[in-house]
């Protein structure tokens, strides 16, 4: 079906604009690749920099749920394959040209470095916990005696997954709207934004949770001046990607973009870590839960907007 709709660039025109190609499984594996990727960033960050001890919440705690969104996505992009019994196939090759060769490859890699990372850090968890095998007591110790080799991939890989959950729409030429090379920074920095703020209900200092209220007001900052950039490059581009531009500037994704992403997922929890750092009481829990919710719907309704986006024929 995908190669009947897809094709040469232009939109078949026996085939439904409005057909969905990507269901659900894209765009949460799309979130929870940019969220795992961003919570990594953030951990690999601090050793590189010498500064664990001060950022316990970000190195040791909450890297523990990376490896079950990896794996949640993995799942889940597994059922969007077509052709299920060959996925296997996409590790026989590398293809530098192919964003899907990057993403596999990077997700083999970091998937079982960041269960290492975990395991490394198990003990501020389970205080009491010992390995039963002395392989692995073994083990242990040359991990953590190479920990900052460690995070150096991990900071290396991380960026790369973090810039591929967008490029992945990007490398389809087909669809104007997922057509510019602003996605691959703009999933990134919402990445790295949902990464920031899940950090923070893993800290238990104070000064750690102000940081990254600090860095998660910095990312929004980010995602809205690449937001508009985008926006005024399609304005400025070719009809297709005007009318791409319009399903957001009066179109029928307005109200959903600019209320569920921009408003209640990056302005409302900015102003709320800011009357955090402020000192007005605000229960941590509620600007985390909005970043989450912007982050998901930001993939979500460019992955059912770039679908309708198309070149006239």
């Amino acid at each position: 079906m995908r190669e009947e709709i897809i094709t040469s660039g232009r939109m078949n025109p026996n085939i439904d604009p409005h057909l969905e190609i990507w269901h659900w499984h894209i765009p949460l594996y799309l979130f929870l690749g940019g969220l795992a990727a961003g919570i990594l960033f953030f951990a690999a960050l601090w050793v590189v920099l010498g500064k664990e001890d001060k950022y316990k919440g970000a190195v040791r705690r909450a890297p523990i749920i990376v490896p079950i969104l990896l794996v949640v996505g993995l799942i889940a992009l597994f059922f969007d394959l077509k052709h299920k019994l060959y996925f296997w196939q996409l590790y026989t090759t590398i293809k530098i040209q192919s964003p899907m060769s990057w993403g596999a490859w990077t997700l083999m890699a970091i998937t079982p470095l960041s269960i290492a990372w975990v395991a490394i850090h198990i003990k501020e968890w389970l205080p009491n916990w010992d390995w039963k095998f002395e392989i692995l007591k073994e083990l242990e110790k040359l991990l953590i005696k190479y920990k900052v080799y460690m995070a150096w991939a991990m900071l290396f890989l991380s960026v790369i997954l973090g810039i591929y959950t967008g490029i992945l729409f990007s490398a389809f030429n087909a669809r104007p709207l997922w057509n510019t090379s602003i996605l691959g920074p703009l999933f990134l920095a919402s990445g790295l934004s949902a990464g920031a703020a899940t950090i923070i209900l893993f800290s238990k200092s104070h000064e750690e949770r102000v940081t990254f209220a600090k860095l998660d007001i910095m990312l929004i900052g980010i995602e809205l001046f690449l937001i508009i950039h985008m926006f005024m490059g399609f304005l400025a581009s070719t009809q297709v990607q005007i009318e791409a531009a319009n399903m957001f500037l009066g179109g029928p994704y307005t109200a959903p973009f600019w209320i569920f992403v921009v408003i209640i997922g990056m302005l409302v929890p900015a102003v709320l870590e800011f009357l955090e750092l402020k000192k007005f009481k605000i229960p941590v829990v509620v600007p985390v839960v909005l970043v989450l919710f912007g982050s998901l719907m930001l993939r979500f309704i460019f992955a059912y907007a770039g679908q309708m986006s198309r070149w006239l024929y």
